[in-house]
């Protein structure tokens, strides 16, 4: 019996019940050719697998890279299948179509990637049902062994008993016979005021792993008869390799092979010292190719003049976009005032402490991975089409991943490990150097925007203009279609898109202005330069009305009372109208991938040192799993946004990036950090994502508070550039 739910059956439920959010999931039950790869206990749906002793575990399409959802999981499930949520554990599903989900709905193509803060929210919804349902199985396998009705027994802890006659049986015994049985048609969900763990702040449960140093990600991976290799890649974007000599290389003790790419030279060796060793021998002959001119001051003219030519207006599926600017154009000629101001931010790089690795064994007809990767249906698909074999011969092992932030969403470091395995005909681990890693990443955009804005006679808002211009994620990423609608890269709007403050004759416009710099999603992705740009200049907006910036965006908020509540919570934590002596504030706030977050940034100044006293942030994300976890997630945001706004940039020279270290791509250190509180909001909305939702408001936070302080607007990152400097 074939118990998968139809594609468009459980599509049409999964809409229901997730309030319109889409994804791929196949439940109640599983395809029976997952099932029958999963073996060591009985898989009770294509989710669930429960061993002879009660262990579950669940399979998830998230990537754990840091932001807990090996840990939120498990309460999700634990909470339905009403087992303890320490005996339930986390595997990674199949890398199988089965398993993809569809982020973006019909629109887009099924996929298996973590990214858009997506992977609790995204599997809220489908694990509760998928252990409501397991549970509901287990009860009437039970209750059929017993030969009473279902309805007179109950599962707590692992067991169902049958109190009428004292039975018990223990998940691990029932689930075979569970499994038999058909998926009910109707999956009710605990009520939230019954739930015991979900909304609770339990410990992570890959602490003691990662602590111990029994964690293994992707850098770690060890196979019989394993060579390392580290590579070279032209230093210009573009360029390619035009000859190298593998001699001196071949001297090293150690090395084994001298591997000649299209973009680069790899060497292959017995570590990765020895192979770092060869690497260093060489010298090789570059074809620095068309971009070997660029650099970024000359970039950012372009950026500059691209923003004031407004290409593209974004607009919704049943707006008109000529109709959309015709009605801007109307409000801003309506105006009494006019205020205009150009903001710009530069590359930025993921910097993940784990570089780029992957470990690869290829054979004639197949190939299997294993990664450190955000993206295992595009390693799949990427490593069969270049290989010439089926993709189901294709096997991805996900590693645990230490930093992704986007930057593992793309396929090139796998590429390069197949290709290099494929022409030594042994397993190769190859590993990025940290030099490496900086100076061939898919960037954050470098972006400029100019923001202008119509006010009436009260200082109010009647239009404004987000005019901006960046690279194109649609012309770099892997994943550069998904969600993609229209001729607008809504990546590089993310936010100024559609801002939440009720503000009338809005537009927003893009202009792509192409460098040849690889770009890609980065954490909140266009939000990080948007939040920063739009919610500074909200508070030029209120500083010229006359207006308190909270009082300013309250206004705007009136008749939004989700983002209101947000606002509030924030500006009460923040005790916003109150400072003490040499202190000074700022507020910001920011909406994205379904959650609401605004800071108040506390600091003082002396001689252009900056002391970061406090940031208290307030969100709502409809339901905290783990509220640990969310505060976890939102301070991390935080030292991500802040080491941007002070310290974040990758410049291009001679069309290669200057920037190969820490020491000069510095991060935030410990003691510039502030004492950062989180309120979070228990709305018991749908739920939003936590872990990219905090770094837009950071920059654009501190920035006003600077004004605060100074009287100087900030309207460029990094900070440091404009005589501040962290204290």
């Amino acid at each position: 019996m074939d118990t998968a739910l139809s594609r468009r059956r459980f599509l049409g439920s999964a809409t229901a019940a997730a309030g319109g959010l889409v994804i791929g999931f196949h439940l109640p039950a599983g395809p029976k050719r997952a099932q029958a790869a999963m073996p060591g206990g009985a898989v009770v749906n294509g989710w669930l697998r429960i061993g002879p002793d009660g262990t579950v575990t669940v399979f998830s399409v998230t990537t754990e890279i840091g932001q807990g959802t090996t840990s939120s999981i498990p309460q999700m499930v634990a909470e339905e299948l009403e087992v303890e949520w320490k005996h339930v554990r986390v595997e990674m599903a199949p890398v199988d179509p089965a398993y993809y989900f569809n982020p973006y709905g019909e629109a887009g193509e099924p996929i298996y990637a973590t990214f858009g803060s997506m992977g609790t929210y995204s599997q809220f919804e489908p694990l509760r049902k998928a252990g409501a349902a397991a549970r509901m199985m287990l009860v009437q396998a039970a209750a059929e062994r017993w030969g009473v009705p279902a309805a007179e027994c109950v599962a707590r802890f692992g067991v169902v008993l049958h109190e009428r006659t004292d039975r018990r049986a223990g998940y691990g015994e029932l689930a075979p016979a569970a499994a038999r049985l058909t998926p009910p048609a109707e999956v009710p969900l605990k009520p939230r005021e019954q739930w015991r763990l979900i909304g609770k702040p339990l410990p992570r449960l890959d602490a003691g792993a990662k602590v111990d140093g029994s964690a293994v990600y992707g850098i770690d991976v060890r196979l019989p008869g394993l060579l390392v290799a580290t590579i070279a890649q032209c230093p210009t974007f573009g360029g390619r390799l035009k000859s190298v000599d593998p001699a001196p290389a071949m001297k090293v003790k150690g090395v084994r092979a001298v591997v000649t790419l299209e973009g680069g030279v790899a060497v292959v060796a017995t570590g990765y010292w020895p192979a770092k060793k060869g690497l260093d021998a060489l010298s090789p002959v570059w074809d620095r190719g068309p971009n070997a001119g660029h650099d970024s001051a000359a970039y950012a003219g372009i950026l500059r003049q691209a923003a004031d030519r407004g290409e593209a207006v974004f607009a919704l599926r049943d707006q008109d976009p000529k109709k959309v600017q015709a009605d801007h154009e109307a409000a801003l000629a309506g105006a009494a005032r006019r205020v205009e101001a150009l903001y710009e931010v530069p590359f930025l790089d993921h910097a993940p402490m784990e570089p780029m690795n992957g470990t690869a064994v290829v054979e004639k007809d197949r190939a299997e991975l294993w990664l450190s990767t955000q993206n295992q249906s595009g390693v799949r698909d990427a490593v069969a089409a270049k290989l010439g074999i089926a993709p189901e011969k294709v096997t991805v092992h996900t590693q645990m991943v230490g930093g992704g932030y986007g930057r593992r969403i793309e396929v090139d470091y796998a590429l390069q490990a197949v290709e290099i395995a494929r022409k030594v005909g042994r397993p190769v681990k190859l590993v990025w150097s940290r030099e490496e890693d900086m100076t061939h990443g898919y960037y954050r955009p470098a972006a400029a925007a100019r923001l202008t804005a119509g006010l009436g006679p009260d200082g109010m808002p009647v239009a404004l203009r987000f005019d901006a211009a960046c690279e194109s994620l649609l012309d770099y990423s892997y994943l550069r279609n998904v969600g993609q609608r229209g001729p607008v890269d809504f990546a590089g709007l993310m936010y100024a898109a559609r801002p939440h403050y009720a503000i009338p004759g809005y537009m927003a416009r893009l202009t792509r202005a192409d460098y040849g710099v690889p770009v890609g999603f980065w954490r909140s992705v266009g939000a990080s330069q948007n939040g920063f740009f739009l919610e500074s200049f909200m508070d030029e907006l209120a500083h010229a009305a006359g207006i308190d910036p909270v009082e300013y965006r309250r206004r705007l908020l009136k008749d939004r009372p989700r983002e209101l509540g947000v606002l509030e919570k924030a500006a009460a934590a923040g005790g916003w109208g109150s400072a003490a002596a040499g202190r000074h504030k700022g507020f910001a706030m920011v909406r994205a991938n379904g959650s609401v977050v605004a800071a108040v940034a506390e600091l003082s100044v002396a001689d252009g040192a900056v002391r970061l006293h406090r940031i208290a942030c307030a969100v709502d994300c409809g339901t905290a799993v783990n509220p640990d976890s969310v505060r976890a997630q939102i301070e991390g945001g935080l030292v991500f946004g802040l080491t941007a706004a002070f310290l974040g940039e990758i410049t291009i020279k001679g069309g290669a990036v200057e920037q190969r270290n820490f020491d000069t791509y510095p991060l935030l250190a410990l003691s510039q950090m502030p004492e950062v509180q989180v309120e979070i909001l228990e709305t018991g909305g749908r739920l939003g994502g936590v872990g990219e939702e905090s770094v837009p408001v950071a920059a654009p936070a501190v920035a006003n508070a600077l004004f605060a302080a100074t009287g100087t607007r900030l309207r460029a990152t990094p900070f440091t550039k404009h005589g501040f400097r962290l204290a």
